[in-house]
């Protein structure tokens, strides 16, 4: 590496580590805003705040990085451009494109690396971090009672007291019990005083109740003319009430196979299977569409049958395939080890009976002799059952009908001919007009036209909502499908979105000629802000099934690749395009143009 790729590379390395970490500050205290209420105050330990903002950090790390590379590549160059090192650089005949090509191989390296994150990495720690969400989410807030206020934070009570003394005092308290979920408040607890002491390292509670009364009534029958409900009431001096806490207060992780369908915690594999399995389901609907259909129609499909296309029957037909040899793997698997268990009881049977046996066949040689007997058992009574059912029909009746090499079947030919003789009974003239009249009169006296004008129509309406049904569920089912797709094209547009920065980054710096904190966070956060915006236009389509979601997710980069072009081009030439003079420039040549064309047309 040469001294000038070093020295390129090392200001430009300090800026991009510092930009990393403040973009990311900003959008984990984003992140954690939105989740705010819901995970502050219940009592949790710092180290899971700590593992969940670690989970965050890396989950949002792949929108941090484009924005990162854009910041400091410009602060970098603007830096270079305003000491007139670049202008150095340049005179010592060095092109632009040559200083630019150390941080374009860094960027490079760091575009494959987030594509690797994204694929990855990413997809674990969003498994972890939504179970920890959930988990902080269901867990009821910290044991906190204030005065004058209900507190319902413990399951089954609801305590109000009026005053607090000290850290465990009481004074004036009124506790209602919901006893099994009953939401009236049927059971009501008054004291004067009472204490609040914890316990068995916090995982119990004992409220401890002085001079009070309780009064309970149970709950009244819908029966009219059923006693009126019991009412108690009973006066306590002391009263003790113990509350469960360890199911209340604590986290109790969720098992992180809940998220398993979730696709953002798949990798780019797990995703294609996710898509094969949508379209199997897609394709099911509507292939039941055609048997629907036919099956209710079944004078008009008599003759004719409802074909579907030949990419949903094909379709079909390798999904049953596959099915089929799932199945047969799977009883395939429970027979192995069925045999392996029947191998195993009859080997400690025989070591039970005749311990002295220490030579035993093994288990391949079991497992053959096992199929043989299977085999040779199946044929037996499969012959046997052969055998019996020619025995059952009289000798005068049998007709012998080779159906293997060594089986026969009896068949009854005095039934046949009497088939035969009905058959021939049938009659094959067509109707007359006179006979086609008397049927329509009878079909019409009796209503048979009306009762089959209301049961095609019960079937139309019927096959309709059917098609509804369906229709919603194959586009519930193609919509996920291409969120499945966003997902995939999302971990290959989030890596090449650092390039696509860099592109517009470098060569703006370049122009600009201005370092630091300035001018470059402003152009940064502008192109950020439009980079992002496209982005979620583009998803939206792609989610709408306005656009094909890989033209969604690209939408953005394809979006800004030309403005990136267009600067490299005008940082080669060294244009001045935040410059007054340039605009100027570019009026006055407009407004001698415009001159020249009116002079002309005199």
């Amino acid at each position: 590496m040469k001294k000038l790729d070093k020295l390129i590379l090392g200001s430009f390395l300090g800026p991009f580590l510092l930009t990393f970490i403040v973009v990311d500050f900003i959008l984990l205290t984003v992140n954690m805003l939105k989740y705010f209420d819901e995970i502050f105050g219940k009592g949790l330990s710092f180290w899971i705040y700590l593992e969940l903002i670690g989970y965050f950090v890396i989950s949002i790390s792949p929108m941090a990085l484009p924005l990162a590379v854009l910041l400091s590549s410009l602060m970098t160059f603007g830096n270079l451009g305003e000491h007139f090192e670049l202008t150095a650089i340049k005179s010592s005949g060095i092109s632009l494109l040559r200083a630019l090509r150390p941080i374009g191989v860094f960027v490079i390296v760091l575009s494959f690396t987030a594509y690797l994150s994204n694929n990855y990495l990413v997809p674990k720690v969003n498994l972890k971090t939504f179970s920890l969400l959930y988990d902080i989410r269901m867990k009821s807030p910290a044991l906190d009672i204030k005065a004058g206020v209900f507190y319902a934070g413990i399951p089954g009570y609801s305590i109000k007291v009026n005053e607090k003394v000290g850290e465990f005092g009481l004074k004036d308290i009124l506790i209602y019990t919901h006893a099994q979920g009953e939401q009236r408040n049927l059971e009501l607890t008054l004291a004067d005083s009472g204490r609040m002491e914890p316990f068995f390292n916090e995982n119990y509670m004992k409220l401890s109740l002085y001079q009070g009364k309780t009064y309970k009534e149970t709950r009244p029958s819908r029966g009219i003319a059923e006693k009126p409900s019991e009412f108690r009431r009973v006066t306590f001096d002391t009263n003790e009430i113990v509350f469960d806490l360890n199911n209340t207060f604590k986290l109790n992780r969720t098992a992180e196979e809940a998220w398993s369908t979730n696709r953002s915690i798949k990798n780019i594999s797990q995703i294609i299977v996710g898509l094969d399995s949508i379209g199997t389901l897609v394709n099911d609907q509507r292939f039941q569409n055609y048997r629907d259909a036919e099956s209710v129609y079944t004078f008009f499909t008599r003759d004719r049958k409802l074909t579907p296309s030949s990419d949903i029957a094909e379709r079909k037909t390798l999904d049953d395939s596959i099915k089929r040899e799932k199945t047969r793997r799977l009883k395939m698997q429970d027979s192995l080890e069925q045999v392996k268990k029947d191998l195993h009881v009859r080997d400690s049977s025989v070591l039970t009976e005749n311990p002295e046996a220490t030579k035993l066949a093994s288990p391949s040689d079991s497992i053959l002799a096992l199929n043989k007997s299977i085999d040779t058992s199946t044929e037996v009574s499969t012959s046997d059952t052969l055998v019996d059912s020619a025995r059952s029909i009289p000798d005068s009746q049998r007709k012998s009908t080779e159906l293997g090499s060594n089986q026969k079947v009896n068949l009854d030919t005095n039934s046949i001919k009497v088939v035969q003789k009905k058959t021939s009974n049938f009659r094959t003239t067509p109707l007359t007009d006179k006979e086609r009249s008397q049927i329509d009169s009878l079909a019409q006296s009796r209503g048979y036209y009306k009762n089959s004008v209301s049961m095609a129509l019960n079937n139309s309406r019927s096959l309709k909502n059917g098609f509804g049904i369906k229709k919603g569920q194959i586009d519930t089912y193609e919509r996920e499908y291409r969120r499945y797709q966003i997902a995939w094209y999302q971990k290959y547009t989030q890596a090449f979105a650092c390039f696509a920065m860099f592109l517009i980054g470098a060569p703006l710096g370049a122009i600009i000629k201005k370092g630091g904190l300035g001018m470059p966070v402003l152009v940064s956060i502008i192109f950020f802000i439009v980079y992002y915006m496209l982005t979620i236009t583009g998803e939206k389509w792609a989610k709408e099934g306005i656009a094909d979601p890989l033209f969604g997710t690209w939408f953005s980069n394809l979006c800004l690749i030309p403005f990136g072009l267009f600067f490299v081009r005008q940082a080669r030439k060294d244009a001045r395009l935040f410059e007054p003079d340039f605009y100027v420039g570019i009026w006055n040549y407009v407004q001698k143009r415009l001159k020249d064309i009116r002079l002309k047309g005199n």
